[in-house]
């Protein structure tokens, strides 16, 4: 289980908005700077314990669905590009020059992944409501 600490900072129903610290393990890590850009992030958490604003609060994300997610963000979209980069060159070979090819190569692959986005941003819309995907406040700390 991915587990953070944080602090409640709004309630809405069932859900929480949790600000969570960068841990001290991330301060030593020479990529913090791009995971936490700032000192603190916020997510959005279901509350079925009702932590109220200003808790201490523990959140739980299963492995499978970070695992899940960061398959089909970054996976899904590297395959496309790959994949149309290659079938681009193949067509530039076929129908355009050697030289030319390795264009056609880079418009399919950056065509291929801009539209691969662009579908991921509709579906991650329609998977942001789905409250098996978000995490869990499991436990109040204070």
């Amino acid at each position: 289980m991915i587990e953070e600490e944080g602090i409640v900072m709004e309630v809405h129903g069932d859900l929480a908005k949790v600000a969570i610290s960068a841990k001290s393990a991330c301060e030593k890590c020479s990529a913090s700077s791009m995971c936490h850009p700032g000192d603190e992030e916020y997510m959005e958490a279901s509350n079925p314990l009702g932590a109220k604003k200003g808790q201490k609060v523990k959140v739980v994300l299963a492995p499978q669905i970070y695992l899940k997610a960061s398959i089909i963000l970054y996976g899904i979209p590297m395959t496309l590009f790959i994949a149309a980069a290659i079938l681009g060159k193949n067509l530039g070979l076929r129908y355009g020059t050697e030289a030319g090819s390795d264009l056609w190569a880079f418009v399919a692959g950056m065509t291929s992944m801009a539209l691969s986005f662009l579908v991921l941003r509709m579906y991650n819309k329609k998977v942001e409501k789905t409250p098996q995907y978000k995490p869990i406040i499991v436990e109040i700390l204070s």
